[in-house]
């Protein structure tokens, strides 16, 4: 048991321990930090981050609610309980969490301007601004997303992650920034990199 895995920055030795969206797996002795996202095919990505990076990770609240003794306390992703939390924290925003702390350094509204990772659904791995919210009555809130190069999309809002403050991510992002390209794209940028190849 040589106890080099982190993740989250805590040593992991369960060779089946889950890891999941935004984590970050740290290796100190070759000094590699990756951060889990999705590409725009919707699988996992290990993305290679830098250190400063890897001190912390983006969280999205399931709830916020009030514990014994009126203490406020806020429910995430990903299993956290924080107590203490800013008041103008609510459901669906995400937080910044600071890993060696255990504290919220700051936050993100989930608000229509944000920069938004989907995280479910068809368009899993797709990265791009909130344009509107769409409520629909004993239904699900649906959420209108646009990204860099324009193209629009919907999607529940369940799936949605935000990741940044404007048009601006707070992580790096993988190789194509969220841009999913159609099938022709694909196969035009296949086929440039391939003569570029052979030239």
């Amino acid at each position: 048991m040589q106890r080099q895995v982190l993740v989250d920055n805590k040593v992991r030795t369960d060779k089946t321990y889950p890891a999941g969206f935004m984590d970050v797996v740290s290796i100190p002795k070759t000094n590699e930090n990756f951060r889990l996202l999705y590409d725009t095919k919707g699988r996992f990505r290990l993305h290679s981050i830098r250190d400063e990076e890897a001190k912390f990770k983006l969280c999205k609240v399931r709830s916020v609610q009030f514990g014994q003794k009126g203490i406020p306390y806020l429910n995430t992703y990903d299993g956290r309980t924080i107590r203490y939390p800013d008041p103008l924290i609510k459901a669906n925003d995400t937080i910044k969490l600071d890993l060696e702390a255990n504290k919220i350094v700051d936050f993100i509204k989930f608000d229509v301007g944000n920069v938004v990772m989907v995280t479910g659904g068809r368009n899993r791995g797709r990265v791009g601004v909130i344009k509107n919210r769409e409520k629909h009555k004993g239904s699900f809130e649906t959420i209108h997303v646009q990204d860099a190069l324009g193209h629009e999309f919907a999607t529940r809002m369940g799936n949605v992650f935000t990741i940044g403050k404007g048009t601006k991510p707070w992580v790096s992002l993988p190789k194509g920034k969220g841009i999913k390209l159609s099938i022709i794209e694909e196969a035009r940028k296949r086929l440039a990199a391939q003569a570029s190849a052979t030239a």
